[in-house]
């Protein structure tokens, strides 16, 4: 695991955004993993700039969303998949129908979680996931206590994510899905590269415990030191509370040129 301490959630997100670049550039048809929620929004907003101004294409690339909530009609502006069609998609170039999340299939919501593994399998496998950390360290919807070992699959909401999420229903927690779809923490694993944003002093209890704490379920998130190719990426805030925060400056500061993350 590499981790990465910069000064603001911009220049994470360039850092992020790098990664993407090159990617691209070396693997036009490349598979990208997308996470939902504030904290890959900048990095969203690089990668639209860079399209835009540098020419970054993502023309032949496909995608696939780590979660989903179940019981939301399609278009609904809460569904993760128009959050990322109005966040990324709709400003960049992918082709029709390269994104797919895990409500996209067209079956039963117990089959999904298995259908979805499928998609991604057939796919090669995700090269580049990104992902946001939860102030309780979780990943996606694999809130604390998720197996390690867990895969896509239905998962029940339990009252406090959906009273956390009531925000964005109108405050209303009846309208809150009691159910979602979510890639699972091994699924995770799978990816060839992942990268974990985490921004503000909020986070930086899970920040701590993901990098230097020991590998557990009660924060999720720690299973990315078992990636082979895991990158951490936050601000100062987030890697306040990080024992060996300076050793992550100068080891990052100190690599070669061109090295990349």
């Amino acid at each position: 695991m590499e981790v990465v301490v910069v000064s603001t959630p911009e220049e994470a997100a360039r850092v992020a955004a790098d990664a993407y670049s090159v990617l691209l550039r070396d693997t036009p048809s490349a598979v990208l993993g997308f996470a939902t929620g504030s904290t890959p929004l900048p990095l969203y907003r690089e990668l639209i700039r860079r399209h835009r101004e540098e020419g970054l294409s993502f023309a032949r690339a496909r995608a696939f969303l780590l979660d989903e909530y179940v019981g939301l009609p399609a278009g609904h502006p809460e569904r993760y998949r128009e959050f990322i069609r109005g966040e990324l998609e709709q400003h960049v170039d992918f082709a029709a129908d390269a994104i797919v999340g895990p409500g996209d299939l067209d079956v039963a919501p117990l089959d999904a979680g298995p259908a979805y593994e499928q998609r991604i399998r057939a796919a090669g496998g995700i090269d580049l996931q990104i992902l946001g950390i939860g102030s309780d360290g979780h990943l996606a919807f694999n809130m604390p206590m998720s197996s390690l070992a867990s895969r896509t699959r239905l998962k029940t909401l339990t009252p406090r994510t959906r009273q956390d999420n009531a925000r964005f229903f109108d405050g209303d927690i009846d309208q809150v899905p009691t159910h979602c779809l979510t890639q699972g923490l091994a699924t995770i694993l799978d990816s060839r590269h992942a990268i974990m944003l985490g921004f503000g002093r909020g986070k930086a209890q899970a920040v701590r415990e993901a990098v230097e704490g020991p590998l557990s379920s009660r924060w999720p998130a720690s299973v990315l030191q078992l990636h082979p190719h895991a990158t951490v990426v936050v601000d100062d805030d987030a890697a306040s509370q990080l024992a060996f925060a300076e050793y992550y400056r100068t080891t990052y500061a100190g690599k070669p040129a061109g090295q990349g993350l």
